[in-house]
This record gives C-alpha cells, sequence and structure tokens, in this order.
C-alpha cells in the first residue's frame, strides 16, 4: 500500500473510493438496502462538502461547509457504535 495522502481531498477521496468499493462487494439482504446507500450517502458527501468549502466565495461558507463535512464524518463513523 502506498503512503497515506496528507492532503483532504485526496483523502476524502479515497475514503469515498474505499466506501463504493466496499459497498459494491458486500452481501446484504434488501432489508438492510437503506443503511448501505446511507453510508455511501454520508461517505461520498465528505469530500464533496470539503471541495464545495475549499471554493466557497467568503471565509463563511468555507466554515459552513467544513462543518457540514464533519457532520458528514461523524454519520459515516460506525466505530463509536
Amino acid at each position: 500500500m502506498s503512503e497515506k495522502p496528507y492532503d483532504i481531498k485526496h483523502r476524502c477521496y479515497q475514503f469515498s473510493k474505499e466506501i463504493v468499493l466496499f459497498v459494491s462487494t458486500a452481501k446484504y439482504e434488501r432489508i438492510y438496502f437503506s443503511i448501505f446507500d446511507q453510508l455511501l450517502r454520508s461517505a461520498t458527501s465528505i469530500g464533496a462538502n470539503i471541495v464545495e468549502g475549499k471554493s466557497g466565495s467568503s471565509l463563511k461558507d468555507f466554515r459552513n461547509f467544513y462543518t457540514i463535512a464533519l457532520k458528514s464524518s461523524n454519520e459515516t463513523n460506525i466505530g463509536s457504535v
């Protein structure tokens, strides 16, 4: 495995890619579809909000999008469950 990227955009991209690959190869029953769907949406929205925040027109935009990204990452974190 290559060295861990430190740029937040690259890290978010790699994380999203790993989640997509995980969900695409996981075997799960239809009843759990909504859980996997939510995992995909929250994991992929982290990077989207980081990119959006970096291109924001003000510091307030930047903070708002980073806050949303943080909330999505907390939603994606299953380690504390």
